[in-house]
């Protein structure tokens, strides 16, 4: 296990690195408990004079505001193993418990992924995508984008790239949470798609025992084939298998149908109580759940051999500002 102290470190670092410029104590123990970090501002001014003396951080200007150095940022990269492992479903959890989002009023933070594609191919890219949002292989139709230097919810978009954000299918475990319906998150996945109808996964990552979110594995090992269902309605997808209590189930229908209401929909599929779901097994008294992926859009766009970068269930957003694929085309004179 890494100490707890070196733990706090991480977590401090991480929040300098997604900082725009220097923060102070004050700034940073607010930050911390997106990561399940509880620091009082002297905690963190102690844990700050340490990571100074180690080349970490250092200060920068007259208030005492910290920046992270390019040690701290390799300190990142390199943190021990047993620190990550878990990581995929300790993110599901933190961010189900930070989504606010009220589908009735139309507002609060939704989870979402971010996705980085170089600027001067942006406009090729979401034309590539539409029929994609077209055939909804997508848990909305509501995104994102930032230029490059603007940030995107908690994080800034790097130079030369556009970001481009869609919504995470955890919003649907943070809108059943607020609703008082626990879920278990399984296993991420590449879901076989035949007559335009889920079969069968043929691959899975379970999400206790993986540092990496299954959908950027799958993407960067190129193991879809979202192209093929968008055109024959035959391929692999993304999509992630959940489970729910079957005494919650009536609740879960009327959560899900207010989702849909709002253009928020990617359930694939739910099953019976206690019986398998595409050939997954089910706990008792529970029943299956199969999410579509929120990266499928991108996954399409890693086919036709443009390199895309991705941060699977990194942010939230707030609602107010997104907007629907269909608008975002039409401000970039895309039809």
């Amino acid at each position: 296990m890494i100490p707890e102290v070196e733990k706090k470190i991480i977590a401090i670092l991480k929040v300098l690195n997604e900082a725009q410029g220097p923060i102070g104590a004050r700034v940073i123990s607010r930050n911390l408990k997106k990561y399940g970090v509880n620091l009082s501002e002297r905690a963190v001014c102690y844990h700050l004079k340490i990571m100074d003396e180690r080349g970490l951080t250092k200060l920068k200007g007259k208030r005492n505001g910290r920046i992270i150095t390019n040690q701290g940022v390799e300190e990142i990269k390199s943190a021990l193993v047993s620190d990550k492992v878990g990581f995929a479903i300790s993110r599901i959890e933190i961010l189900s418990f930070r989504t606010t989002f009220n589908p009735e009023k139309k507002e609060g933070l939704i989870p979402v992924n971010l996705s980085f594609f170089p600027k001067n191919k942006f406009k090729k890219i979401l034309k590539a995508m539409k029929p994609v949002y077209d055939n909804k292989i997508c848990v909305s139709n509501i995104v994102a984008v930032a230029n490059e230097c603007e940030k995107l919810g908690e994080i800034t978009v790097p130079e030369g790239k556009m970001g481009f954000a869609t919504v995470c299918s955890v919003v649907i475990n943070g809108t059943l949470l607020k609703a008082g319906v626990p879920m278990d998150s399984r296993f991420g996945g590449i879901l076989q798609i035949k007559d335009g109808k889920p079969l069968r996964f043929v691959e899975l990552i379970e999400y206790t025992g993986s540092s990496l979110d299954p959908s950027e594995a799958f993407i960067r090992a190129k193991m879809t084939s979202v192209k093929d269902v968008v055109k024959k309605g035959e391929g692999k997808i993304l999509a992630n298998f959940r489970e729910i209590p079957a005494i919650c189930y009536p609740l879960v229908k009327e959560v899900l149908e207010s989702l849909k209401k709002v253009g928020i929909g990617g359930i694939i599929t739910i099953g019976k109580v206690s019986e398998p779901v595409c050939e997954i097994p089910v706990d008792l008294n529970k029943a299956g759940m199969i999410l579509i992926g929120g990266l499928n859009p991108v996954a399409f766009v890693q086919e036709m051999g443009i390199e895309t970068e991705n941060l699977a269930m990194s942010t939230l957003i707030d609602y107010s500002e997104m907007i629907t694929f269909s608008e975002l085309l039409n401000e970039f004179s895309i039809r």
